[in-house]
């Protein structure tokens, strides 16, 4: 099933996902929905309050549906060891049609659970561990225009509240 994606303004995107402590089928289904809903929208990477849902999930597929086994499940992720710097043009479905070019490190470690709970830890870099750090931040309750400066999201958060005004959000 395809969940539509939260915007920006919505509570749920700043708010810190809780802890997934049951690995089921339902689990299972959610993840699946997570990855259709993430491919309908264009998406490299989805985390699980964007379709309104506060708990520690994320999947990411940077191949784009290309590489079956570049899907990836995140489950209660911890970034635990960065490297480098790397800046490039980030964007968030959550946030559509706004791009801004965001530092960040150029080599991410994770830890996290499967969905059957095994933990495990994956490491990534460029365009990886950029989605890597994007979608644990979104479980953080934070958005990629955190890390823009005052003025760039100060901007960004003008022209956004004009598009809800005008009904266009």
């Amino acid at each position: 099933m395809i969940h539509p994606i939260v915007k920006y303004g919505n509570p749920v995107l700043e708010k810190s996902a809780d802890t997934v402590t049951v690995f089921d089928d339902e689990l299972q289904k959610l993840i699946d929905d997570m990855f259709e809903s993430m491919y309908a929208a264009h998406g490299v990477g989805l985390a699980a309050p964007q379709i309104g849902i506060g708990r520690r999930i994320a999947v990411i597929d940077i191949s784009f549906k290309e590489d079956p086994n570049a899907k990836l499940v995140l489950i209660n992720p911890e970034i635990i060891h960065t490297e480098g710097k790397h800046t490039q043009s980030e964007g968030c479905l959550s946030i559509p049609d706004f791009r801004e070019n965001v530092t960040r490190p150029n080599k991410v470690s994770v830890r996290a659970q499967d969905i059957h709970g095994k933990v495990f830890e994956k490491t990534g870099d460029e365009l990886l561990a950029r989605a890597l750090l994007h979608e644990t931040d979104h479980l953080n309750g934070k958005l990629y225009i955190s890390h823009l400066s005052a003025l760039k999201r100060d901007l960004m958060k003008r022209k956004i509240r004009k598009l809800i005004k005008a009904g266009e959000w």
